[in-house]
């Protein structure tokens, strides 16, 4: 049975600590630094909060999180931003066409059910000329890729995690103008950044 995000919330935070305390938390800060320091910004996939600190003050976020504990803990992180959390799945965004300027989502494309609707979700709510920005771990190429492939096969019926997934070939396919890919720790990490 897939892992529980509402049982995990409570030790989400502790159990990413070490990651962010080493390199996450930079490129966090990297991914959101590339979106308009002003305007409406989306937030899929907000889990706990931990990207809120980075926000620039002048942003007006809206985070949405499928996970009604994740969203628990995230109302009790401080933002220099305007937050307002969200219930809700990335494949189904409750807002009009063109409604945010700009797009976030960190780890969260490989545990969404389908990448190719979350992407038409997010080119419908993001204007035109709109920016979006992942951070997401990928398939990576060459030996560690076929390695990915069959980690996968454990990964997803244990926890739901698509390790395998090749989220900016997703991105393009989907329609978005993919503008940078940033790879980090031999290509499992990337920063992508896309343009409606």
């Amino acid at each position: 049975m897939p892992i529980s995000y509402d049982r995990l919330a409570p030790r989400y935070d502790r159990s990413m600590g070490r990651l962010d305390r080493r390199f996450l938390q930079k490129l966090r800060r990297e991914a959101i630094a590339s979106l308009p320091h002003r305007g409406r910004i989306i937030e899929v996939g907000a889990g706990t909060g931990l990207n809120f600190v980075f926000y620039d003050s002048g942003a007006k976020v809206v985070a949405t999180e499928p996970s009604r504990e994740m969203i628990r803990f995230a109302a009790n992180k401080s933002s220099p931003a305007r937050i307002d959390l969200l219930q809700s799945r990335a494949e189904r965004l409750p807002f009009r066409k063109g409604t945010f300027d700009a797009a976030i989502g960190t780890l969260v494309m490989c545990s969404v059910k389908s990448p190719e609707e979350v992407f038409q979700e997010l080119k419908r709510v993001v204007r035109p000329g709109g920016m979006i920005s992942l951070l997401e771990h990928v398939r990576p190429d060459g030996i560690f890729g076929v390695l990915f492939d069959l980690l996968n096969l454990i990964t997803v019926p244990l926890i739901d995690d698509h390790v395998n997934r090749r989220t900016a070939e997703l991105a393009r396919l989907s329609g978005l103008k993919v503008t940078k890919v940033r790879r980090v720790g031999f290509g499992i990490i990337n920063i992508i950044t896309c343009v409606v």
